[in-house]
C-alpha cells in the first residue's frame, strides 16, 4: 500500500485528489496539511511514502517544506507547466512535479510511479525548465565526477539527456537491473536523491549544455 499524504492550502483541491486516489487499491491517503509546516509536524509521527505539496501556501512555502523532508517522495503540485517554484523545488529534493489540473490517470501512475524511485516529469519538460532558468542557476560547489567510473559517468549524462533506464540499457547493451545498479552509485557518490535531481546537476556542472540558454 502506498501511503500518500495532502498538502495544499485549497481545501477543495485536496477534497478531489482525495477522492481520486481512494478509489486506488494499493493507494491510501493517510494525512492531510493546509501548509509546509503543518505538513512536517505531521510527518514527525505518521508514516508517508509519496507527498503531493503545493508550492505557494502561507506559513512555509512547499519548496522549503520539500527541503526540509528526509524519507517520503515529493511530488510538487504547480499551475503553469513553467514555474520556478517547481524549479526550485526539485533543487531542493522534489522528484518531479505535476500540473494540478492533471487527469486522474496520470495522477495514480505518477504516485506509483515516485514510489518505485522514478522521477515524475517529462524530459522535455524539465529541459523546458532548466533552459529557462539555466541563467540564474546557483554557482555553490558541485560534488566532482572524477570519482565516478567511466561507465557511471555515463549513466550520468545519458539520464540527464532525458533517457529511461530501459533506453539506456539498450545503448549500453546491458540489463536494466545494471542501470539501476549504476545510478543508485552515481546518486551515492554525488549526494542526488533521484533522477531529477541527476538533470539538474548535470546542467549546473556543464555536463549538458541548455539548447537555448538566456543571455547575460
Amino acid at each position: 500500500m502506498i501511503r500518500v499524504m495532502l498538502v495544499d492550502d485549497q481545501e477543495l483541491l485536496r477534497a478531489g485528489f482525495r477522492m481520486v486516489l481512494g478509489a486506488q487499491p494499493d493507494i491510501e491517503v493517510v494525512a492531510e496539511a493546509a501548509d509546509g509546516a503543518a505538513a512536517l509536524e505531521i510527518l514527525e509521527r505518521t508514516e508517508v511514502d509519496v507527498v503531493l505539496m503545493d508550492v505557494r501556501m502561507p506559513r512555509m512555502d512547499g519548496v522549503e517544506a520539500t527541503r526540509r523532508i528526509d524519507g517520503p517522495k515529493v511530488l510538487i503540485l504547480t499551475t503553469f507547466d513553467l514555474d520556478e517554484y517547481a524549479f526550485s523545488a526539485v533543487k531542493a529534493g522534489a522528484a518531479g512535479f505535476l500540473l494540478k489540473d492533471v487527469p486522474p490517470a496520470e495522477l495514480v501512475t505518477a504516485i506509483r510511479s515516485v514510489h518505485d524511485g522514478d522521477a515524475v516529469m517529462s524530459p522535455s519538460t524539465l529541459r523546458r525548465m532548466l533552459d529557462r532558468f539555466a541563467a540564474h542557476l546557483p554557482t555553490e560547489e558541485l560534488a566532482a565526477t572524477d570519482e565516478l567510473t567511466p561507465r557511471e559517468r555515463e549513466v550520468l549524462l545519458m539520464v540527464a539527456r532525458g533517457l529511461s533506464n530501459l533506453e539506456i540499457a539498450a545503448r549500453l547493451e546491458v540489463a536494466e537491473a545494471t542501470v539501476k545498479t549504476h545510478l543508485g552509485r552515481v546518486l551515492a557518490k554525488l549526494g542526488l536523491r533521484d533522477r531529477a535531481q541527476v538533470v539538474v546537476y548535470a546542467y549546473e556542472a556543464g555536463l549538458v549544455v541548455p539548447s537555448h540558454r538566456p543571455k547575460g
